[in-house]
């Protein structure tokens, strides 16, 4: 088979046909619980107290590798490991939203609040119910595609709970809106049917006990695990580092208006980003896991310095190519990254690894990413972007270091 071929396959399979309708599913309820939701209470007058105290809504987005194991151990009814479990949070997420419709924030506001967490609750497990079918079921070829896309129609789905969600609430009221958020979860419910899907239900821990320690174990027999580990929190290290402070950097560094920043950053930059990683998980089919990361890494650090030159050589046009180089470098980024998470996962427990994974790659972006503004602060911008391009370098070495393990993954 050529290499035209290979890449025709793996982008008509009907794998990644079933990835692009569930990433929309996946990313239809996060805002619905956050922002959107703020909306809506602020637009009825809730006290910003109580606004406020609803970003506690989203804590089981950051704590769901807690109870994966669960969908590790069982399945529901007579389905394969993941499918049930997709089928099974998506009707729960639909009513959730169908109950936020029916609620009046002015005199039901505790009744919002559970009807939100209850939502968050099973969008996160459907999250990871996701991810494991995904990790299951897509072949090492088809990874870094089926991350790209994912990736796009997740971001789609924020777009349609955040953006169109808003303008639907103004024009049509916010019980109508909710109900239709709830009917386009039959978006996922109908994929989830119906996508193909490796079974596993074989490999399943056999008890509860074995899926909570069980992938402990099986990751770190690996002599490699600990490097493993700290390749995951750096990889992308440099990258988010960076991106912590781009907005505030193009208004108060580069001096461009939030008009500008909203067009060309928020707006272009998305679709950019989405372009970058579709291309780089067609790219990857060629390229290979190892040589894929090792590449799109390089232009990872590599694009960062644009920002430097920008705070030199401040002008619009050089605004517009060094965010759209940066956000294309990050699409291809992600698109390798998300690969290697598939591929570091063991079918027995993907989804309490892909949980745990998805957990620790954050760590360096949370509790490193706040010292940027204090960097900035001592030094200046051109030396933060700078530092932002050696930020990445140990992560691109631990990779080098990884290159046989992960291309023994990648086979």
């Amino acid at each position: 088979m050529t290499r035209l071929q290979r890449i025709r396959a793996v982008a008509t399979s009907p794998k990644q046909l079933a990835v692009l309708f569930l990433g929309f599913s996946s990313g239809l309820p996060l805002l619905l619980t956050s922002g959107t939701l703020q909306a809506w209470l602020t637009m009825e007058d809730i006290d910003l107290k109580t606004i406020g105290l609803f970003a506690l809504v989203g804590l089981p987005y950051t704590v769901k590798f807690l109870w994966a194991p669960i969908l590790d151990r069982w399945s529901v009814g007579y389905f394969a490991r993941r499918r049930g479990w997709m089928l099974l949070t998506q009707s729960l997420i639909a009513a959730g939203l169908l109950g936020l419709a029916l609620s009046d924030p002015q005199t039901q506001i505790w009744q919002i609040a559970i009807f939100a967490l209850l939502v968050a609750f099973f969008s996160a497990t459907q999250d990871i119910a996701i991810d494991a079918w995904r990790t299951d079921t897509l072949d090492a070829p088809e990874r870094g595609l089926g991350a790209a896309v994912f990736v796009m129609t997740y971001r789609i789905g924020m777009l349609v709970a955040g953006s169109l969600a808003l303008i639907m609430g103004d024009h049509i009221g916010w019980p109508l809106t909710y109900t239709v958020m709830a009917l386009l979860m039959g978006v996922g419910f109908v994929t989830a049917w119906f996508a193909p899907e490796r079974d596993t239900r074989d490999l399943a821990p056999q008890t509860l006990g074995a899926a909570v320690i069980g992938p402990m174990k099986a990751f770190f027999s690996r002599p490699e695990a600990w490097m493993l580990i700290v390749l995951v929190i750096l990889y992308k290290f440099g990258d988010a580092f960076a991106g912590t402070l781009t907005t505030a950097f193009l208004i108060r560094g580069a001096g461009f208006t939030a008009t500008d920043v909203g067009l060309i950053n928020n707006g272009a930059g998305l679709i950019v980003t989405i372009i970058g990683g579709l291309f780089g998980g067609l790219w990857m089919v060629r390229l290979g896991l190892y040589r894929a990361l090792m590449l799109f890494g390089v232009l990872q650090a590599v694009t960062n310095l644009g920002y430097a030159w920008l705070y030199e050589w401040n002008a619009y046009g050089l605004m517009v190519t060094v965010v759209s180089l940066e956000h294309f470098a990050g699409g291809l980024g992600t698109a390798a990254f998300v690969a290697l998470l598939m591929s570091l996962c063991d079918r027995k427990y993907s989804a309490t690894q892909y949980a745990l994974l998805s957990a620790i790659a954050s760590l360096g972006r949370i509790y490193l990413g706040p010292t940027a503004g204090f960097i900035v602060e001592a030094v200046d911008w051109t030396i933060f972007f700078i530092l932002t391009f050696f930020a990445a370098l140990p992560g691109l070495w631990l990779l080098w270091r990884a290159r046989h393990t992960i291309r023994r993954l990648d086979q």
